[in-house]
């Protein structure tokens, strides 16, 4: 068997769907390593991550779950990651700090399609990844069967390493394909070396011929045996293997379960030998290695009990408590281990640690010893636009600024939340990638920032325009004690062609209106145009000043910004207003055999479909680009992902303004004097 290429530290990454069983086989992972005495369950709430209130609450990982042992000898960190889909932004950027990714599934043919975007990302930077096949002792689901649908969502091929003894409906062992050698599973131990079972042998032989195959694939000696009927060596097997799979050629697939700890010291003897160094990792990432300290921030947590903590993977040299790391001093090194910081006095290449109080660095920096922070040259996973909207207000409105700082705080830790000031709307708004992801973050603004909010459903920005135009003379006068008040406009308002805006044409003669007022006269109309007849924001309307009158004495810049005003409230009903409703230009991203079902999800939300083309490096999907509504944007993914198995997603920009007529105009001005009225 090969080697390993380092005795540093290597860094392994599980990701998954949601309920595939990450979090337990870590647990399991952690226990067969002795870094744990007991396993925890993920019911009972007692797991080593997954330790937040929300994460307890929820029964799932809502953030990546760091923890460190020793196996053998040798130095492993390991990262839980999110499976919802909502929480993807955390499982990609831990990706950037894997040697290794363990992608875990569960054996059910029909959900292989939630796996496609996980191997997408695993493909386009290249990390070298095992498949585990979790809760096999629960499934009788055919293990080629299973491996034809997994398969048909990955562009490397899957090559399985091992073949189950079956007892019935049970799974009580297998064989693996490369020593040819039977295991019997043993709860809690590793499982015992039986022999062969009889009933077993020809679908191994069949099973490790396929395997052979797929490897000879990438290496023309191991070709040539098998054409000419020769055995290879065990050892030139599990060489080629380790080679195929540190260059990212294949996919080895294992099996067992992890909540009865079944195939884990298996799947540890493929990880220690296997994985590769973090040297190989720097290299794929493009993280230049000499001399110099160099370290790449994986993600920052703001915590409780500790303040900002930077979670950063060491690629060169060593940190130390006190080192000064990007202009700032670290105040503490640790090791994460679930909800504990063990602290350390030192830590070298490919380890990952969490360096205390530094205020600059963000996901993504390299850290260098002294005063530097970089940004490489590595090509980062982009972060997820945003698909789902909440309007959000304090409780106590003495809270603003701190809702805000803590906003910040949150958006520092998930770069796929954003904050929004909406201008039209008057609202603020927190934008993410679903219900759950932004819930979290409400429950996070609660418990961690102690900030209660109330969220609603972002307002619409609806405008209105005219129709047609109108001649208005108004008259603002006052008298009072000492100098009244006096301004007299003749106006004419006007359509504009859509998304020409406001104009305003001074066509002033003969002084009727002195130079000096014009500006305020403008000044009013532009104020007006706030809220128009109907309640909204008026948009592209023309006003000509073409006469008036003043007096010497009473007039002023106010008066004539008040007969403005006046003018455009009195004349604008009479321009047959009508509303307009944002439409959004819209790419949805599904798998092609969920493109028809998309077409009535448009129709049905008033969407005009423009067409459809195959999504960019992406096999088996497809884009299709529409027009919708503002309206109908906000549980679009909610839909969207139930009808794809969660895969499907959409991008987003605002297109043009259209009238809006009928029942649902009358619904939507009804609502907004109602909101009016109160």
């Amino acid at each position: 068997m090969s080697g390993q290429e380092t005795t540093a530290a290597r860094c392994a990454v599980l990701v998954g769907p949601y309920t595939s069983g990450k979090t337990t086989l870590m647990e399991a992972l952690l226990l067969a390593a002795e870094a744990i005495h007991r396993k925890g369950s993920v019911p009972q709430g007692n797991t080593l991550g997954d330790f937040s209130p929300e994460a307890r609450h929820r029964q799932m990982t809502v953030e990546p779950n760091v923890a460190h042992c020793d196996y053998l000898g040798d130095s492993w960190s390991f990262i839980d990651c999110p499976g919802s889909v909502e929480l993807s932004q955390d499982r990609n950027a831990a990706l950037m700090a894997a040697d290794i990714a363990i992608v875990v599934a569960e054996p059910d043919p029909a959900r292989a399609l939630t796996l496609a975007p996980i191997f997408k990302i695993l493909d386009d930077f290249n990390i070298p990844h095992i498949l585990f096949v979790n809760k096999m002792d629960k499934t009788e689901v055919r293990v080629r069967d299973l491996l034809e649908a997994l398969q048909a969502v990955s562009s490397k091929p899957l090559v399985l390493r091992q073949v189950p003894i079956r007892d019935g409906e049970d799974i009580s062992g297998f064989v693996d394909l490369v020593s040819e050698r039977a295991y019997r599973y043993k709860e809690g131990a590793a499982s015992d070396l039986i022999k062969m079972p009889e009933a077993i042998k020809e679908r191994e032989d069949e099973a490790r011929q396929v395997m052979l195959e797929s490897l000879a694939d990438f290496d023309d000696a191991l070709l040539e045996q098998l054409l000419e009927d020769q055995v290879p060596a065990t050892g030139e097997v599990y060489e080629q293997l380790t080679k195929d799979l540190r260059e990212d050629l294949i996919v080895p697939v294992l099996f067992g379960s992890a909540e009865a700890d079944n195939g884990i010291t298996r799947l540890w003897k493929a990880l220690r030998h296997e994985t590769p160094g973090h040297e190989k990792t720097a290299e794929r990432l493009g993280i230049p290695l000499g001399e110099e300290f160099t370290a790449s921030v994986v993600r920052v947590y703001h915590q409780s009990h500790t303040g900002k903590m930077t979670l950063a993977r060491i690629w060169n040299g060593a940190a130390q408590d006190g080192m000064t790391l990007g202009g700032e001093r670290v105040s503490g090194l640790f090791h994460m281990m679930g909800h504990d910081n063990l602290k350390l006095s030192e830590a070298g290449p490919g380890e990952l640690v969490a360096l205390g109080r530094m205020e600059n660095p963000q996901t993504g920096n390299l850290l260098r010893d002294g005063e530097r922070i970089e940004s490489p040259d590595m090509v980062l996973p982009e972060v997820l636009k945003p698909v789902y909207g909440l309007a959000i207000t304090p409780k106590n409105r003495q809270d603003e600024v701190k809702l805000t700082g803590s906003i910040a705080k949150l958006i520092e830790e998930d770069p796929s939340l954003e904050l929004e000031h909406n201008a039209d709307t008057h609202q603020m708004l927190i934008w993410g990638q679903g219900e759950i992801h932004l819930k979290l973050a409400v429950e996070h603004l609660n418990s961690k920032y102690h900030v209660e909010v109330e969220a609603a459903r972002p307002q619409t920005a609806y405008k209105e325009t005219i129709k047609r135009g109108t001649k208005q003379h108004s008259r603002f006068k006052r008298q009072s004690g000492g100098h009244g008040q006096f301004g007299d406009v003749q106006i004419e308002i006007a359509p504009q062609p859509r998304g020409k805006g406001f104009e305003f044409v001074d066509k002033i003669v003969g002084g009727s209106v002195p130079r000096q007022f014009i500006p305020s006269v403008e000044h009013g109309a532009r104020e007006y145009l706030q809220r128009g007849p109907l309640g909204f924001p008026v948009v592209d309307v023309a006003v000509t000043l073409f006469d008036g009158q003043y007096h010497s004495v009473d007039s002023s810049d106010m008066a004539f910004k008040t007969a403005g005003r006046l003018a455009m409230s009195e004349g604008m009903p009479n321009c047959q207003p009508v509303l307009l409703e944002p439409i959004y230009d819209v790419t949805i991203s599904v798998p092609n055999e969920f493109t028809s079902k998309i077409h009535g999800l448009v129709s049905g939300r008033r969407g005009q479909i423009l067409g459809f083309e195959t999504k960019p490096g992406w096999d088996g999907w497809d884009n299709l680009k529409c027009h919708l509504p503002q309206a109908e944007l906000q549980d679009l993914i909610v839909e969207l992902r139930s009808l794809t198995f969660g895969v499907g997603s959409f991008e987003r920009s605002f297109d043009h303004l259209q009238e809006l007529t009928g029942r649902l105009a009358d619904k939507v001005i009804e609502a907004q004097q109602s909101e009016d009225a109160h």
